[in-house]
């Protein structure tokens, strides 16, 4: 060997994964996350490339400390934008998640204001009287899934405190486009490009561009009409608050991209939050000892410091995103590996809070734990991190916050089956199979005495 060779740096190259086919791999990606993710890390340890059809090599990462160097970069190496172009058809270009670089900054700084929490606490009347009346018409004594429950508050939620929306035909006809929009979106042969083509209203693709379409032209008709009240800025609601923003060169938001980003709001805040309620309830009702403490919590008015451990515990042994992912765009040495350009790193969420060495019994409830210490900022990752953390995490947190005690004052729920609910993939989300299904019972006011 030449002394140039052997001060030559590595070869780049993609570290170990499963060596079956692509396909296989792609397959037990979709319908066999955990069990995939966990064999992988078992073999390969905290780093290894998974095949993927698109983006080719993925390179997993659940170690904290390389995860903090992903998180570290502010966009000039590590591209998120140009990882979530999947779902561009649904969100479109100038939305938060697809953009990279000072585009990305801009519309960041634009939207941080509306969820600074002095505003997030007017919106807690708000989420509890819609809580309080959905709970209400709940059945009593047979089985039935909170999931749906959760994701009608959720979505009731954003069309009033994201769009500024009351009762009303508007209110209706906004709701159901966009019920149709997310139901196509979430269609994964709309997602792969080579089946984008329009064959038809019964084409997925197809079907999607319709209801974008529809649910365009109501949204449009929406921003000119708010553009055009006499009391915008006297208005808390999301968008009138977006509509005021201005960059540092006073520039205001386009139409098109206040469209984005209130899609991009309504599909980062909806399902998730809805999903993370039911993961919530789901462990709770299967660890009576925790359920009957934070009963006691809310009951008696004693605080929220139970409550908030059960939220972060939850969100940590079920996180609804597995993982995040960045584009490379110039060679990168992680963790003793040199990876080239064009390669996808995507810290692995799941596998990130299942490790022993920083949770302690991984893969048990155990509330407790967050009771006396902050979850570690690179190992705690369900809102991501960096500077893509979600804009929505303390909107979400503060949403998850209203909701449980609403449902807790107003039902007494025990769950419909004895076994837990196995982890099932939707979309981009991990979600729970029959969606936690309950069985509640009207609570009855205490009386004095």
């Amino acid at each position: 060997m030449s002394q140039a060779e052997a001060a030559a740096p590595p070869a780049a190259t993609l570290p170990p994964g499963p060596g079956m086919p692509m396909l296989v791999q792609t397959l037990l990606w979709m319908f066999r996350p955990l069990p995939f993710m966990e064999r992988c890390r078992a073999r390969h340890g905290d780093v290894f490339t998974v095949k993927l059809p698109l983006s080719g090599g993925v390179v997993n990462i659940c170690d904290p400390q390389l995860i903090r160097t992903v998180f570290g970069d502010r966009g000039d190496r590590l591209r998120a934008g140009e990882a979530n172009i999947v779902l561009q058809p649904v969100l479109g270009r100038h939305s938060v998640l697809l953009l990279d670089g000072p585009d990305h900054m801009r519309q960041r700084k634009l939207m941080l204001p509306s969820f600074h929490g002095e505003r997030m606490q007017r919106y807690g009347p708000l989420i509890g009287g819609i809580t309080a009346r959905r709970v209400e018409g709940w059945p009593e004594g047979r089985a039935f899934p909170l999931r749906p429950e959760f994701q009608a508050i959720t979505l009731d939620v954003i069309l009033r405190a994201v769009f500024g929306l009351h009762e009303g035909d508007r209110l209706v006809h906004l709701r159901g486009a966009l019920e149709g929009l997310l139901a196509s979106g979430r269609n994964r042969l709309a997602m792969l490009p080579p089946l984008q083509r329009d064959l038809g209203g019964l084409s997925p693709w197809g079907r999607l561009m319709r209801r974008r379409a529809a649910c365009d032209e109501l949204l449009y008709a929406e921003i000119r009409r708010r553009r055009a009240v006499p009391d915008l800025a006297d208005r808390d609601d999301v968008l009138s608050l977006l509509l005021l923003a201005r960059d540092d060169q006073g520039r205001a938001m386009t139409d098109v991209e206040l469209r984005d980003e209130l899609i991009t709001l309504l599909l980062a805040g909806h399902e998730t939050t809805a999903t993370s309620l039911a993961w919530l309830f789901e462990l709770l009702l299967h660890e009576p000892a925790a359920m009957r403490r934070l009963e006691e919590e809310v009951l008696e008015g004693s605080g929220t410091a139970w409550l908030d451990a059960c939220i972060t515990e939850s969100m940590r042994l079920r996180p609804v995103i597995p993982v995040v992912a960045r584009h490379l765009t110039e060679p990168l040495e992680l963790g003793g590996w040199q990876l080239p350009a064009g390669s996808y790193i995507a810290p692995n969420i799941v596998l990130t809070h299942r490790r022993a060495d920083t949770y302690p019994e991984p893969l048990r409830f155990r509330p407790e734990r967050f009771l006396d210490s902050r979850a570690d900022s690179f190992a705690w990752l369900p809102f991501g991190g960096g500077i893509r953390r979600c804009l929505g995490a303390a909107f979400a947190t503060f949403e998850m916050r209203a909701v449980v005690p609403e449902v807790i004052r107003r039902a007494r729920l025990r769950a419909a089956s004895p076994r837990p609910a196995s982890i099932r993939r939707r979309g981009i989300t991990l979600v729970p199979a029959g969606g936690t299904r309950v069985i509640a019972e009207r609570r009855r006011p205490r009386t004095p005495g």
